[in-house]
Parts: structure tokens; C-alpha cells; sequence
């Protein structure tokens, strides 16, 4: 595969026309090597408009996002190079990579063991010395991190039911949360802002669906 053309085909096909513009996204996205994140069995997928499962026989597990919903939500997020920077869900670190790379620190937490490894080898790798990838358990990801708040920008690399209250709360005024939330069939990317210490703003950005993260709590259903 010419990885080359294959990326540029991404950008230009992909990405462009879902409205990524911001040239710095852009040129992030053409320099950090979105092949060295994929499982060596996925490496086919690399640049293709689907989703890439990170466990052998679980498609329906943790995964890499859509190329296109990758950069969409960190056009949206607009980190600076001042921020400090939370993520939910390191899965392969192809996302705090590019995270790392506009933002002063990043956090990354994943609760699956051979996740983290895998992670922190490929962000080794990539010679990146301004991030974290943290080990937590199941519920971790929920509770985010509370000793390292208050956060400029906090992204959940999957889905949620909704946006957990300790998560928001970690916020700085100004800062931002971006994650996809609802159930299926219908889930939408939503950004929220702190607007002052008891109230955030909330923005729809676009329909897309995206595997649960674990850890985060369900909404009650009620049978009669």
C-alpha cells in the first residue's frame, strides 16, 4: 500500500468534505501516521471511512473512530498549545497523539490492561514526551480524573448514555467537553462549554454511533 497516497485520499475524500477545514488539522492529520496505530491485521483499514476494532474477535469492543469523526471533533475542540487535555478511552493512542500534539499535556486513561501496553508502546514510538497514558479500572473512565482538574479539554474517545456530571465538573470555565451520547440508533457528538461554575452550554455537532465506553453509568428502564 503507498500509505502516501492513501492518507491524502483520506483527507481529501474523507475529511474535506465533512467539513474539516482548519488548516492546522489538516496538517496534523497528514504528519501523524494514522498506520502506526492499527492492529497489524487491520492495517488494510488504516485510511478507509469505517471503523477499526483494537481486540481480535470483538467488533463490537473498543475501536478505532471514523478517520472523519477523529478530525471533526478535534477541529470542534479547538485545543491550544497553553491547554491541558483529559481523554476518556486511549484505546491504540492514535487520538492523544494527535491531542498531544496541539495541547501542552494530555491525560489519556483506558481500562483494558493490553490496551494501555499497546498504547504506550505506539506513543513511545512516536517520540511524544507530553502525555500520560493512565491504567484504570472499569469505572475509571467515568470518574476522569480528579487530581489532576480543572481541564481545558476533556474528549470521550466512545459513546455514553450521557455526559457524567464528575466529567463536566472537571471542566474550567471556557473549558470543553466533547462525546457521543444517546443510545441506538440514534446517538449525536455534543460539545459542552463551562459557561460559570454551575452551568454548561450544550451543542449538537453531528449524528454518528460509536461503541460504548465501560465503566459509564446506563439509564434506568423501566418495566411493568
Amino acid at each position: 500500500m503507498n500509505y502516501e497516497q492513501a492518507r491524502f485520499n483520506m483527507i481529501e475524500q474523507q475529511i474535506r468534505p465533512w467539513d474539516v477545514l482548519d488548516p492546522h488539522v489538516l496538517s496534523l492529520l497528514a504528519a501523524v501516521r494514522r498506520e502506526d496505530f492499527v492492529p497489524p491485521a487491520m492495517q488494510a483499514l488504516a485510511f478507509v471511512d469505517t471503523q477499526v476494532p483494537l481486540q481480535d474477535g470483538n467488533p463490537a469492543g473498543p475501536c478505532m473512530l471514523e478517520p472523519k469523526v477523529e478530525a471533526r471533533l478535534l477541529q470542534e475542540l479547538q485545543v491550544q498549545r497553553h491547554e491541558k487535555v483529559l481523554e476518556i478511552g486511549t484505546g491504540s493512542g492514535y487520538m492523544a497523539a494527535l491531542l498531544a500534539h496541539r495541547a501542552m499535556r494530555v491525560f489519556t486513561l483506558e481500562c483494558r490492561p493490553e490496551l494501555v501496553l499497546t498504547a504506550r508502546e505506539n506513543l513511545r514510538a512516536s517520540g511524544l514526551t507530553n502525555l500520560t497514558v493512565v491504567d484504570v479500572d472499569a469505572a475509571g473512565g467515568a470518574r476522569g480524573l480528579p487530581g489532576e482538574a480543572p481541564f481545558d479539554v476533556i474528549l470521550l474517545s466512545g459513546s455514553v448514555a450521557q455526559a457524567p456530571q464528575a466529567l463536566l465538573e472537571q471542566l474550567k470555565i471556557g473549558g470543553r467537553l466533547a462525546a457521543i451520547v444517546g443510545d441506538l440508533p440514534i446517538m449525536r457528538a455534543r460539545l459542552y462549554t463551562r459557561v460559570d461554575p454551575t452551568a454548561w452550554s450544550e451543542v449538537d455537532l453531528f449524528d454518528t454511533v460509536a461503541p460504548r465506553l465501560e465503566g459509564f453509568a446506563e439509564p434506568t428502564r423501566f418495566s411493568f
